[in-house]
C-alpha cells in the first residue's frame, strides 16, 4: 500500500539511526539531515536512535544535536525512553516499570544506518519480519554490500573489473601469518589494508612495504576480525556516482559523476579528507568514453547486488583509462553536504526531493519475497 491504513492520518516515518558499529556518529549526522528534510506537513516523523549498547530509544532531536561539532565533535544517541518495533502494533514504549504504551503503526522506516548491525541486513531482516516497509536495499543486498569480500565475489561473477586482493580471515592470521604475508607479497606493494565490513575510512591503512603490514592488519582488526588487503590503484583517479531505483520498475537512473581530490598531505581519502575537508569536484572532468564506462558499470554493479532504492558506486580510473569498480554503498552518507545528495543535486534533484522519492519508493514496495 502507498498510504496509511487510516486515511485520516499522515504516513508515519520512523528514521532509525545510530547503532553499535564504529560508524554510529556518522549515522547520527546523516539522520539529522534526513529528519530536517522530511516535510512535517506531509509525514509524521519519529526519530528512533539505537544506542551503542543496542537499546532502541526515542531520540529528541534539538537544533544541532545530530551534527558534526565545529571542532569535529561527533554526536551520539542519548535518548532515555526505550521503544521496540513489534508486528501489528508498530512502535511500543517499553520502559521498565511502565505499562507498554503503543505509539502506533509505522508506515515506513528510513534506516539511516552505516556499517554492521544496521546496514548489513540485520535491521532489514527485522523489518521484514515485522512486515514494515523500509528505504533502501533488502536483506541480502545489504549484507553483501557491507562485506567487501563477498561484494567483490559477486562483482567478479558478474564480469565486473575489480582490484586483486587477499582475504585475511581471523583464524588464518592467528595460525599462519607467514602465509598471509607471502600472499600479500604477490600483490606487490603498495597495498591498502581495510576492515572487510566497516566504512567511513575507519581502520584503513596504506602500506608501502612489508614492514608495515602486520601493524596495518592489527589496526583493521580493531574494527573487524575479517580484513581485506587490496592492491593499490597507483596514479588512479577516484570517481563516484549515485544510482536510484527506476520508477515503476524501470532501468536504474544515474547521477552526475564526482571526482575525489585528495590533498597531498593525505595518502588516501581518509576520514578527515572525507568529512572535514570535503575534497571533491562535481561534475568530474572526464572524457566521454570514461563517462560511458562509469554509467554502464554503475548500473551493472547495482543490479549485480540486486540493490533496491539507492546506492553510491565508487570507481578507480586507471592511467590507461580502464575503469575498475571499487565498491557499492547501499546506504551512503546522507547529510545535505554528503556526496550522494550532492551528486543528485547536481543532476537536478534537490535534497528534500531525493528524500521524498526514497520514501515513496519504500511505501510502494511490498515486504517479503519480491
Amino acid at each position: 500500500m502507498s498510504s496509511p491504513s487510516d486515511p485520516g492520518r499522515k504516513p508515519r516515518v520512523a528514521v532509525v539511526f545510530g547503532g553499535r558499529s564504529s560508524e554510529h556518529s556518522i549515522s547520527c549526522i546523516s539522520a539529522g539531515s534526513v529528519i530536517a528534510a522530511l516535510d512535517p506537513e506531509k509525514y509524521d516523523v519519529v526519530p528512533v536512535g539505537i544506542a551503542p549498547d543496542g537499546r532502541w530509544v526515542l531520540e529528541p532531536v534539538d537544533e544541532g544535536q545530530l551534527a558534526l561539532g565545529p571542532a569535529g565533535e561527533l554526536p551520539s544517541v542519548t535518548g532515555k525512553t526505550e521503544v521496540a518495533l513489534t508486528p501489528g502494533q508498530g512502535l511500543v514504549v517499553t520502559d521498565p516499570g511502565d505499562v507498554p504504551n503503543v505509539l502506533g503503526e509505522v508506515d515506513v522506516v528510513f534506516p539511516v544506518m552505516h556499517g554492521p548491525w544496521g546496514q548489513d541486513g540485520t535491521l532489514q531482516g527485522l523489518l521484514e519480519m515485522a512486515d514494515v516497509r523500509y528505504v533502501g536495499a533488502g536483506v541480502l543486498s545489504s549484507a553483501v554490500g557491507t562485506d567487501k569480500h563477498f561484494m567483490k565475489q559477486l562483482f567478479m561473477a558478474a564480469g565486473l573489473p575489480v582490484l586483486p586482493y587477499v582475504l585475511v580471515r581471523p583464524r588464518q592470521w592467528e595460525r599462519d601469518p607467514a602465509a598471509i604475508r607471502e600472499a600479500v607479497e604477490a600483490l606487490d606493494y603498495p597495498v591498502f589494508v581495510k576492515p572487510a565490513r566497516a566504512g567511513s575510512s575507519f581502520g584503513i591503512s596504506r602500506v608501502d612495504d612489508a614492514s608495515q603490514l602486520d601493524e596495518a592488519i592489527e589496526e583493521a582488526r580493531r574494527y573487524d576480525p575479517k580484513v581485506l588487503v587490496e592492491s593499490a590503484a597507483t596514479n588512479a583517479r577516484e570517481v563516484e556516482i549515485g544510482v536510484l531505483q527506476g520508477l515503476d520498475g524501470g532501468v536504474p537512473e544515474v547521477s552526475a559523476i564526482a571526482e575525489i581530490t585528495v590533498a597531498p598531505e593525505h595518502s588516501f581519502y581518509d576520514f578527515e579528507a572525507k568529512y572535514l575537508e570535503q575534497s571533491y569536484r562535481i561534475p568530474a572532468s572526464l572524457n566521454e568514453d570514461i563517462v560511458e564506462q562509469v554509467h554502464d558499470l554503475a548500473v551493472r554493479a547495482f543490479e549485480a547486488l540486486d540493490v533496491e532504492g539507492l546506492a553510491r558506486v565508487d570507481f578507480f580510473v586507471l592511467p590507461d583509462n580502464r575503469v575498475l569498480v571499487n565498491e557499492v554503498e547501499t546506504m551512503p552518507g546522507f547529510t545535505a553536504t554528503s556526496m550522494f545528495p550532492l551528486l543528485w543535486q547536481e543532476s537536478g534533484l534537490s535534497y528534500p526531493a531525493l528524500i521524498e522519492r526514497l520514501v515513496q519508493l519504500a511505501l510502494d514496495r511490498e515486504t517479503g519475497l519480491r
